[in-house]
Formats: C-alpha cells, sequence, structure tokens
C-alpha cells in the first residue's frame, strides 16, 4: 500500500500491460483462435443491457486487445473504435480486426491515456460509450475519466459500464467471506506480482503496477456531474474470473457455491445524454 502516487504510475502500469499482451494473446483465456471462429466475449447481462446495437456507432474505453470491441460489429454495430493505452494490445487489436475482414471504417484502434480520448479518437461523439471489466482501477481521477467518458457521449447516446463490484476488493483472497481492507481506502495500491490471471507463464520482468480501489459512490457521483442521467445500477452475483479461491464455475461465470449466501460481485451501470 502506498499513501501517495508514485510519479511513474501510468508508466509502470503500461509496461506491465505491454510485457503481458502477448502472453494473452497466445493464452486460453481469451482463445483469439475461438474468437475469429466466432466465440462471443459479450457476456448475457450486458448484451440485454446494451440493448440493440444496429446501426450505431461504439467507442470502447481501454478496449485491451480489442475482443470485446469487435463483437459488437457481430451484433450490428455499424462502427466501433476502440482505445487503450498499450500499444502492443492495440496492434493484436487492429490483426484481429483484418482476419474478420473489417478495415478502419468499421474498426479503428487508437493508442492513447484514457485522459487523452477526446482529442484522440476519431470523432467528436458516439452512440454507445462502453467500458469496464477491470478497467476503472487503474486510473486514480474518477471524476477526469467520468468528464471525458461523457464528453464522447452523442446527444440521444449513453455510456455502459459493466465493472467489477469494489466490495470484493475488501474481502480476504482465499473465501471471501471476511473483511480485512477498507472499502473506503483511496490511496494508492501499489503491487509487484510476476505473472498474470489469463497465462500459466509467471516468467515476466515488468511486474510493478499502481491501482486505485473506487466504491460505487464515487463512480455514480462522478458521471451524475456529468449531466449523464443515470438510467440504472444494477448488481450481479457473477464474476469473469477465479477471484476467490472458494469459487466454482458454473453456466459459463464464476460464482460462490450455491449453498453461500451471495454478494455482488459486479456492477452495471447505463448513464444517458439527452437530446
Amino acid at each position: 500500500m502506498s499513501s501517495t502516487t508514485p510519479t511513474d504510475w501510468n508508466d509502470a502500469n503500461r509496461a506491465m500491460w505491454d510485457e503481458r499482451v502477448p502472453l494473452h494473446a497466445v493464452g486460453a483465456f481469451y482463445d483469439l483462435d475461438g474468437f475469429r471462429a466466432g466465440a462471443d466475449p459479450l457476456r448475457d447481462f450486458e448484451l440485454a443491457e446494451v440493448g440493440d446495437v444496429t446501426g450505431r456507432s461504439l467507442l470502447h474505453l481501454q478496449c485491451h486487445m480489442g475482443l470485446d470491441t469487435l463483437s459488437w460489429t457481430r451484433h450490428g454495430a455499424a462502427r466501433v473504435v476502440g482505445l487503450d493505452f498499450s500499444a502492443p494490445a492495440v496492434d493484436t487489436a487492429r490483426s484481429l480486426a483484418a482476419d474478420l475482414g473489417l478495415g478502419p471504417d468499421r474498426a479503428a484502434f487508437v493508442t492513447a491515456d484514457v485522459y487523452d480520448a477526446a482529442d484522440a479518437v476519431p470523432d467528436p461523439s458516439y452512440d454507445i460509450v462502453y467500458t469496464g471489466g477491470g478497467a476503472l482501477c487503474w486510473l486514480p481521477d474518477l471524476t477526469r475519466w467520468a468528464e471525458t467518458a461523457a464528453s464522447l457521449v452523442a446527444p440521444g447516446g449513453f455510456l455502459y459500464l459493466a465493472e467489477f463490484h469494489p466490495l470484493t476488493e475488501v474481502l480476504d483472497d482465499e473465501t471471501g467471506s471476511r473483511v480485512v481492507r477498507d472499502y473506503f481506502d483511496r490511496d494508492a495500491q501499489v503491487y509487484d506480482i510476476p505473472g498474470t490471471y489469463a497465462s500459466d507463464s509467471t516468467d515476466t520482468v515488468n511486474n510493478r503496477s499502481v491501482e486505485w480501489q473506487h466504491p460505487i459512490g464515487e463512480v455514480v457521483t462522478a458521471l451524475a456531474a456529468t449531466g449523464l442521467r443515470i438510467e440504472f445500477l444494477h448488481e450481479h452475483d457473477v464474476s469473469l474470473f477465479r477471484r476467490f479461491e472458494t469459487f466454482e464455475e458454473r453456466d459459463g461465470y464464476h460464482r460462490f457455491p450455491a449453498d453461500r449466501p451471495r454478494i455482488p460481485l459486479m456492477y452495471s451501470l447505463k448513464a444517458s445524454r439527452p437530446y
């Protein structure tokens, strides 16, 4: 833990992600071959909550290798743009788009910091701004993020966020049944951990990362302050990875055993801009 934000926080995080992209690209977690063959990584609750994207433009902030981004074209999006600060991730996303026969007019990818998105993406606004899945923990300033994301939502459009629930960050890593950390801790959390969630390899060099915990109230307040209208905030009892050792995999998700009381493991939010 660190009570101050390291000056090199963004460089450290970028180096960590840059090194892990090649591991993710060949691993089973993302399964790029399966994706090329038609596998859909989008979650059922996301598809239901985002709704019909036919003919709409979509911007994916912090898109990593672009699987989710490109999946929206399969569901009818007219144009998708993905942004990520990792150049190797963006290169992989562009290669995947080419493999799917999608040119820059249908699927474009940009290397840039998310705080610089308004100046980096090719269009001034989008029908849908989409993000989440472990994105917010890398950002120290949620107000700045919300202002940037909201500025890119077109009139009549909306922002959709599907993110891991911050409650999970205060529980013990083994059973997920004991509160061991402070929910309201806003200090930078500095880690030095080899390997990655998406590969068995631990032979990595850039292992230092800096993260922040953002309570749900902070996220909602930051977005509401931009003038977007909060349409819903939903909580889900499923996770996308084995967050706790006691998790079981059922129905394509990771969950607590059926005989345990449920807690929220993810949340989703939709915030719209009126015409």
